[in-house]
């Protein structure tokens, strides 16, 4: 990567501010083709990616991080996607030795015991793949929104990320829940079970669970964690 491409990304945010996202998507594929990628967790965000850019047939990677310890409702919402869709998302798994060699040193639940253990155990799961899904790609494409998090409110349509050296872009950064949830239910996109009982951010099992009313949309995340502490990220998206 390079300077231009940092300049870049900050200047697309006036460009391209008010464009729709198929708009963008074609931009973006005319400007990098085959060199873009989409990670998906499969919330209910990125399943709305994921049907715009299955339905469109932009050439786009689209990858997802196994760590290894998802819901069963995730692999069952994977499978239904590529079902759906008729397409292929490429798995990211850690690397064996990294996972075994972490869980000699912290134990098997370590990461409930301190927040650097939890840390270090996003870094092998997810952190370490995702450097690896990223070689040789100039956009990364993430389901982010504003409303996620306090957080998160600072976050653009377009970033420059040093920690990968990759233009992000956040399609959905200014969408609000209910345009996100319209358009599942327009489309019928396919989502997650585990939506409906109120896990609205879904990661590890282990380390997710539903949120309360009144709560904020990450809350169920490392929910052991002081939350300013935490930030309630696991490092893929920290400034």
């Amino acid at each position: 990567m390079n300077d231009n491409e940092k300049i870049q990304s900050e200047e697309w945010n006036n460009k391209y501010r008010n464009a729709d996202l198929i708009y963008l998507l074609n931009e973006l594929c005319e400007m990098y083709p085959n060199k873009i990628v989409f990670t998906t967790s499969f919330n209910i965000e990125d399943q709305v990616i994921t049907h715009f850019i299955a339905t469109h047939h932009y050439p786009i990677d689209i990858i997802t991080l196994d760590t290894g310890r998802l819901f069963q409702e995730t692999y069952t919402t994977w499978s239904e996607t590529e079902k759906r869709y008729s397409i292929k998302i490429i798995p990211y798994f850690p690397d064996y030795k990294d996972v075994e060699k972490l869980i000699l040193n912290q134990g098997v639940n370590g990461f409930y015991e301190s927040i650097k253990n939890r840390k270090d155990c996003c870094f092998v799961r997810k952190i370490k793949p995702l450097k690896r899904s990223l070689k040789n790609k100039k956009v990364w494409i993430t389901g982010l929104r504003s409303e996620h998090s306090e957080y998160r409110k600072n976050f653009h349509l377009f970033e420059w990320d040093d920690t990968f050296q990759i233009i992000k872009f956040n399609p959905l950064i200014h969408w609000t829940k209910e345009e996100v949830i319209n358009c599942i239910h327009k489309n019928n996109i396919p989502y997650n079970a585990l939506f409906d009982k109120g896990y609205v951010s879904i990661g590890c099992t282990p380390c997710t669970r539903p949120i309360k009313e009144g709560e904020q949309w990450r809350a169920g995340r490392w929910w052991w964690e002081n939350s300013d502490e935490g930030k309630k990220e696991c490092g893929l998206h920290l400034k």
